[in-house]
């Protein structure tokens, strides 16, 4: 990275501009993408080694309350609410009060994981009996709540990491939160291939532990060089305190119906045939590579440059900000989907099809994801728009919209579990109607933050938004003629030739026609990727 980039996106006192944005997501993209391989070796190891039965089900049931704790503390509502706060004092120039306030930030959440985790060990069988599988028989139960409480120790130390993450993000240094997750997913290989050898699926659950270590030790170098100024301070009267507790109590709200709406999924699973609940959580693992990928990396870069502009009361720039990055979103979106849909019964046969994994659990997998992945669009939306509500400093609009969409994904789940899928079969069971809801309500979610935010901001232009979606979607249209009549010869090539083959001629016809349709976002993405080689070039 050459110094002028380095000074671009490291410069915390001011908004990124649309190419520094750029420059910032594709920087975190390949740290996702980096991160997504890995996370698809790790899920590759453990499908080769355990299958996809009710063993696997229990592993990834025990997985699911840190995991709730780590979306909402690490992954959400800690870091949303603390950069706003934390950027307001940096545009100050008020270093010395934005460390303070950071320490006792870090105090409190510290203390309050440490309570909350050691009261979900305790209480570890009973809330998997209870609330998490109680579909589970005995043997099932007693091995999920010996995992969980393995696995609880990971939101303590994910607390701390998501803080020093905000921390970094908030000064545009994105380079070592970008790679954080990719040592996460080393830590959890290593639990796989080393760990789960001696210890059996107990090494799965420590080297969860392992991971988030690692995702917390690869930044520390990175806030060292911010010169942090730590104070044993844990008081509520400080007023950056208050306010990241006034943010952040909303945003638990809204990610804890998120979550929820998950836990409903593993419920509802339980009772179904033994592999439902791994077919889901495989499917979704993959749909979240590509939400990391389009949605989170776009969503992690431009929300400092939102919570700047809010600060120095631009809305102008910041509805062009918004315009150009939903624009830019929907252009990579769109095709992801179409392909993921097409294309997901080789993906996932490439990916897991090994060991102990065998073709019928491929295809159970690629059935749920044909109903996840066309929710691919809006849940990649969903987090730029929370962002900007998030930088506005409303926090409680995305709840209101998230709580009355839980509830329909409650009720969607319901019906659609009757309607979708064979029950008692695993190859098209009943699990996909399940996958199916989540994606309706992230739709009718995202729709509905997308027009509360366009009269927040003072509307988008949906002019240009429109016609750029026009010439995606006539791109994605050629793309999707050659890959469905083109199909016969990819097959011909083999699983693996065929699947590259097919990736790589789709994107050259979607790029191609987008190109030639005239579409802004080619070539902005294009002229991008273009100076990066050209920088390349220049420092060699």
């Amino acid at each position: 990275m050459t110094e002028t980039m380095q000074t671009s996106l490291d410069e915390p006192s001011r908004a990124l501009s649309g190419q520094g944005i750029a420059r910032a997501a594709g920087l975190v993209t390949i740290g996702f993408i980096i991160s997504s391989i890995l996370g698809i070796v790790r899920e590759q190891i453990i499908a080769a080694l355990f299958g996809n039965g009710r063993l696997v089900d229990s592993y990834f049931a025990a997985a699911r309350p840190p995991e709730t704790i780590f979306a909402i503390v690490a992954g959400g509502a800690l870091v949303s609410s603390f950069i706003p706060t934390f950027v307001s004092y940096l545009a100050k120039h008020d270093e010395s009060e934005a460390w303070r306030m950071a320490s006792g930030v870090v105090n409190l959440v510290t203390l309050a994981l440490i309570g909350i985790c050691t009261m979900m060990i305790i209480l570890a069988e009973p809330i998997v009996h209870y609330a998490l599988a109680p579909e589970f028989d005995h043997e099932a139960v007693i091995l999920t709540a010996s995992l969980m409480r393995i696995m609880m120790l990971t939101p303590i130390i994910f607390g701390l990491s998501g803080l020093v993450m905000g921390m970094l993000n908030a000064n545009q240094r994105f380079l070592l939160p970008s790679i954080a997750p990719a040592l996460y997913n080393i830590g959890r290989i290593i639990g796989a291939l080393v760990l789960a050898r001696f210890w059996g699926i107990y090494g799965l659950a420590w080297g969860m532990v392992l991971g988030a270590v690692l995702h917390l030790g690869v930044q520390l170098p990175g806030l060292l060089k911010l010169h942090p100024i730590y104070r044993p301070v844990l008081t509520l009267r400080d007023p950056g305190v208050r306010e990241v507790i006034r943010l952040i109590g909303p945003r638990v709200l809204g990610l804890s119906i998120v979550q929820l709406n998950f836990w409903v999924e593993i419920i509802l699973a339980s009772g179904m045939v033994a592999g439902s609940i791994s077919a889901l959580n495989r499917a979704f693992t993959l749909l979240f590579v590509l939400i990391g990928v389009i949605g989170q990396s776009i969503g992690i870069a431009v929300f400092p440059t939102f919570a700047r502009q809010v600060a120095a009361e631009d809305q102008s720039g910041l509805k062009e900000t918004l315009s150009q990055v939903v624009r830019a979103l929907l252009f990579l979106a769109i095709p992801a989907t179409v392909g993921l849909v097409l294309l997901r019964l080789p993906i996932v046969r490439v990916i897991f099809e090994h060991g102990q994994f065998t073709f019928e659990d491929s295809q159970a997998v690629a059935w749920a994801l044909l109903f996840y992945g066309m929710g691919l669009v809006f849940h990649a939306l969903l987090e730029v728009v929370t962002r900007a509500f998030y930088a506005l400093h409303d926090t409680r609009t995305p709840v209101y919209v998230g709580g009355g969409t839980m509830i329909l994904n409650i009720v969607f789940s319901l019906i659609l579990r009757e309607i979708i899928g064979v029950p008692g079969s695993l190859v098209r069971g009943p699990f996909a109607g399940l996958a199916l809801a989540n994606t309706l309500a992230t739709m009718i979610e995202v729709l509905t933050l997308l027009w509360l935010l366009r009269r927040r901001v003072g509307g988008i232009d949906l002019r240009v938004l429109g016609s750029g979606i026009l010439r995606t979607g006539a791109a994605c249209i050629g793309m999707a003629a050659v890959l469905w009549f083109g199909q016969p010869l990819f097959d011909a090539l083999g699983l693996y030739a065929g699947l590259a083959a097919a990736i790589l001629v789709g994107g050259v016809i979607f790029w191609g026609l987008a190109w030639m349709l005239g579409s802004e976002d080619a070539r902005l993405f294009t002229s991008v990727a273009l100076n990066r080689v050209r920088l390349k070039r220049s420092e060699s």
